[in-house]
C-alpha cells in the first residue's frame, strides 16, 4: 500500500488545526493567557462580540474578564476545515459556551450561547494558528444565576474546575512532564 504524502500532510494539518481550537477553549476557560495567546498569530484580528480589532486588544479585554473571576465553559462540535492553499484554511467551528460573570453594573449574569468561530487559519513555520476570527452568535439565552455557592451545589464532587495554574490539568501536565525527564 502506497501512502499519499499530500493526503498524509492534509490529515496532519487538520489535526493541528483541531488541536489549536481545543487549546483556545482551555486558554479561555482556565484563564490561561499564555495558552490563549498561543492560538493566534500576533498580527491576527478578532471580532468577538463587543470587541473588534487587533488580537492584542482581545487579550487585554480577556485579561479583564479573567480578573473578574468569570466562569466559562466552551465546548466545540462541528468543525469544517476547507483548505485554500497549502498554508491557509477557512475553519468553521460550532461552539456552545456557558458563561457567568459580573457585568459592568456589578450584577452577576449567566448565559448559554451557541455560535460559530469563523476563522482564517494560517500555517507559518509549520504551525497553524488563527489569523482572523469572527465570532458569530446563533443563540443566546440568559439563565437564572444560582443562589448557592459552588461548594454547596457541587457537594462531594471535587475537585471543582478552576483557573490557571490551580486547575488539576496543570498538575497532571507537570507530573507527566517530570516523568519524561
Amino acid at each position: 500500500m502506497t501512502i499519499d504524502a499530500a493526503k498524509l500532510t492534509e490529515l496532519l494539518d487538520r489535526e493541528a488545526i483541531r488541536d489549536c481550537i481545543y487549546r483556545y477553549c482551555r486558554g479561555v476557560d482556565r484563564a490561561d493567557e499564555a495558552t490563549l495567546r498561543g492560538t493566534y498569530w500576533p498580527d491576527a484580528t478578532d471580532q468577538h462580540g463587543i470587541y473588534s480589532g487587533p488580537v492584542e486588544g482581545f487579550f487585554l479585554w480577556a485579561r479583564e474578564i479573567f480578573k473578574s473571576g468569570a466562569r466559562n465553559v466552551h465546548q466545540v462540535g462541528n468543525l469544517l476545515i476547507e483548505f485554500v492553499g497549502p498554508t491557509r484554511a477557512v475553519v468553521e467551528t460550532y461552539f456552545l459556551a456557558m458563561q457567568r460573570a459580573h457585568g459592568k453594573d456589578g450584577v452577576v449574569r449567566q448565559y448559554v450561547m451557541a455560535g460559530r468561530y469563523c476563522d482564517l487559519f494560517e500555517k507559518r513555520g509549520g504551525e497553524w494558528r488563527v489569523a482572523r476570527r469572527i465570532v458569530t452568535f446563533d443563540w443566546v439565552e440568559e439563565q437564572a444565576v444560582p443562589t448557592e455557592g459552588e461548594e454547596v451545589r457541587f457537594g462531594p464532587r471535587t475537585p471543582i474546575g478552576t483557573r490557571h495554574p490551580e486547575d488539576p490539568i496543570y498538575e497532571v501536565l507537570a507530573d507527566a512532564r517530570a516523568l519524561r525527564m
